[in-house]
């Protein structure tokens, strides 16, 4: 086997909840933004974490990028493209969810839908359904994924059971602008626009073989990076312009150049964020490679790392504090979940590279 092309499943758990973890904590930078509108931020952050780094990356890692993007179906490229516009549009009311739900619950209850779409969908629409079951790996892997939405599914019952328990009072102490109607409206709409990611960063195969066999050559690990510059391409088209909109609309186009303001700090921060979100999904590109024929679960393994590490990150800033036992048993259950699903998504793994050995042992 080509060593460039061997799977090593534990690896791309590993990979995967790095990027989890990424997910979970890039919005915290925007805490230091001093003096600046959401719009202001939010356009440096987009600019940082959906043009500068992975595009710096991209050259980095693939030499043939251009190439490649040249070379690419028009076809795949605009559906690529599109996939990203429409994650754009659920991703700018990512930030809403979080300012009215809190990072804990925000992001499972976003995360879980985003989950749920983003990984059943794809093979369904590509008509490989088949490949869901079948097989040994095929039916551990989503089995994975019926375990993680559980926990998903289990961290939103905490979570409303929270809503009930906690008095406004309490509410607003841990998160300023709580509303928990609100907050589902948004998580609702931008959980399933979201997944829209997941679409156009599945949706490349021809431009990922092109990139693995267009002189000079892009590795198999890192061949997934032209297709992720033209899916955050597409959010970055969405998040500019809603930006630039807002800042005329709203006045503060001056914000750039504001004085009052610690502008390079504000650059640093904003641009931290953007730099730290892009890692997710840099690392879910770089860990399909890693996971074989049972790469479609990384999905929902990415999405279950957030929101175990967000529901930690939500205790930690004391957002479950005055909670009751079985609320806080709710959410511990769900947590435990998280983790199994991506054990179960390591054993999934370790059976698929397990049965082309088994095939090559009984050839020889």
């Amino acid at each position: 086997m080509d060593p460039s092309t061997a799977t090593n499943p534990m690896l791309g758990v590993v990979i995967f909840t790095l990027g989890g973890l990424a997910g979970a904590v890039f919005y915290l930078p925007f805490k230091k933004v001093k003096d600046w509108a959401w719009e202001s931020y939010w356009m440096i952050y987009a600019l940082f974490g959906l043009l500068i780094v992975p595009l710096a990356l991209a050259f980095t890692t693939s030499p043939n990028l251009v190439a490649v993007l040249k070379a690419a179906p028009g076809n795949e490229l605009l559906k690529c493209y599109l996939c990203g516009a429409a994650w754009g549009v659920g991703g700018l009311t990512w930030g809403l969810m979080i300012r009215f739900l809190g990072v804990g619950l925000g992001l499972a209850l976003g995360c879980g839908l985003c989950s749920a779409t983003g990984t059943l969908i794809p093979p369904i629409v590509s008509g490989n359904l088949a490949s869901l079951t079948g097989s040994p790996a095929a039916n551990a892997s989503l089995l994975g994924v019926f375990v993680s939405l559980a926990g998903i599914v289990l961290v939103g019952m905490a979570g409303m059971s929270k809503e009930k328990e906690m008095s406004e009072e309490v509410k607003k102490k841990a998160v300023a602008e709580y509303s928990f109607k609100k907050g589902i409206l948004a998580a609702s709409f931008s959980g399933i626009m979201s997944a829209g990611m997941s679409f156009g960063l599945q949706g490349g195969p021809n431009i990922q073989k092109l990139a693995e066999t267009t002189a000079p050559v892009t590795s198999h690990t890192w061949s997934g990076m032209p297709v992720l510059v033209v899916v955050l391409l597409g959010g970055l088209t969405v998040n500019a312009l809603w930006c630039l909109f807002l800042n005329v609309k709203n006045k503060t186009l001056g914000d750039y150049a504001k004085s009052s303001a610690p502008l390079l700090g504000n650059i640093v921060f904003a641009g931290l964020a953007g730099a730290i979100w892009c890692s997710q999904f840099i690392c879910f590109k770089t860990g399909e490679p890693a996971m074989g024929p049972t790469a479609y679960v990384g999905w929902a393994l990415l999405m279950a790392a957030a929101i175990l590490f967000s529901s930690l990150l939500g205790i930690a800033l004391g957002e479950w504090k005055g909670t009751s036992g079985r609320t806080r048993g709710l959410l511990a259950l769900g947590l435990v979940l998280l983790l199994g699903s991506a054990v179960i998504a390591g054993v999934s793994g370790k059976l698929a590279q397990a049965k082309p050995a088994a095939a090559v042992e009984k050839t020889s």
